[in-house]
């Protein structure tokens, strides 16, 4: 099924992930963002011009939209990390499925249409609550100001999401989609890299680093797992199930988890194990509810009706 291709997404997430910590000892978060973005733009448009696509759209204000939610939603997640524990800040992150069940149960209601299926909303906050037993977040009282823009970034996401959804829906290719969102990206890091050097002093060192192999090559797998894990979200929400996609990102915690245990050694207690099988088995139950008892996935979703 379409959905299944968040799977792919979330695997490729996962390497980009990995590859964004690494290079964070070479480069600023502004220009690993700025250099994804540009990254992604260049194999984007490589692909389109291979395949005979175009970059002309007729829905230019449905791109911007997307770009700003999505970059905003990254820049808050990236502020939430550094006011709160990463257990939390990914957790909160990861609200988004919540958020994306919410936001179709109150258009159903609101406009009278069909009621989301109750199964798989059971089965995003399933994952969910694998995905705190995986992390255990924690928060103090003077940590809640990262809290609530950790949590908000989650909102955003989600309504990032439900715009790619919608887009794909009126027919905008994958490719068209992920191409402007990689312009937001550089746009995004060229931005921050401008505001870094306008408050940072003359004498000290550019906001801009010098390339070594090590971080160029880094730099390059950012750019091209993250478009290409663009490109397989956008399939997913496009044709997919709207919550059964949602609930496969999931998953990705368990792919990072299992990246931090290969490559950083962390060791994972039982409350980590069983959250990933509570991970697991949510998505799996999702999968397997949605494609047992619904429609195809374009038809019976609550979005493609609105």
């Amino acid at each position: 099924m379409q959905s299944l291709w968040m799977l792919v997404a979330s695997f490729l997430f996962s390497i980009m992930g990995v590859c964004v910590k690494l290079a964070s000892d070479y480069y600023s978060t502004a220009e690993i963002v700025a250099y994804r973005g540009v990254i992604g733009m260049a194999m984007i448009y490589v692909l389109i011009r291979l395949q005979g696509g175009t970059l002309r759209t007729s829905l230019p204000f449905h791109h911007l939209w997307r770009g700003f939610i999505g970059v905003v939603a990254l820049w808050m997640w990236f502020f939430a990390i550094t006011k709160l524990p990463l257990a939390m800040a990914v957790t909160l992150n990861y609200m988004s499925p919540v958020w994306i069940a919410a936001i179709l149960f109150a258009g159903a209601w609101w406009h009278g249409k069909k009621k989301v299926d109750m199964g798989l909303v059971v089965a995003i906050v399933l994952g969910f609550t694998g995905v705190v037993l995986l992390l255990r977040p924690s928060m103090h009282e003077d940590q809640m100001l990262g809290g609530i823009v950790g949590l908000a970034s989650g909102m955003l996401a989600a309504l990032a999401y439900m715009q790619v959804r919608q887009m794909g829906l009126m027919g905008e290719p994958e490719y068209r989609v992920v191409f402007y969102f990689s312009a937001s990206c550089l746009a995004a890091g060229l931005l921050g890299s401008l505001l870094a050097g306008a408050f940072t002093a003359p004498e000290s060192v550019s906001v801009w680093h010098h390339h070594g192999m090590k971080g160029f090559l880094l730099l390059l797998v950012i750019g091209f797992t993250g478009a290409s894990a663009q490109v397989a979200m956008t399939r997913a929400y496009r044709l997919g199930n709207t919550l059964v996609t949602a609930n496969l990102q999931y998953v990705g915690i368990v792919f990072s988890s299992a990246w931090d245990v290969l490559l950083w050694h962390d060791v994972l207690t039982w409350t980590s194990w069983l959250g990933i099988a509570v991970i697991l088995a949510s998505g799996l139950t999702a999968t397997f509810y949605n494609s047992k008892n619904n429609k195809p996935a374009i038809a019976s979703d609550p979005i493609s009706s609105e």
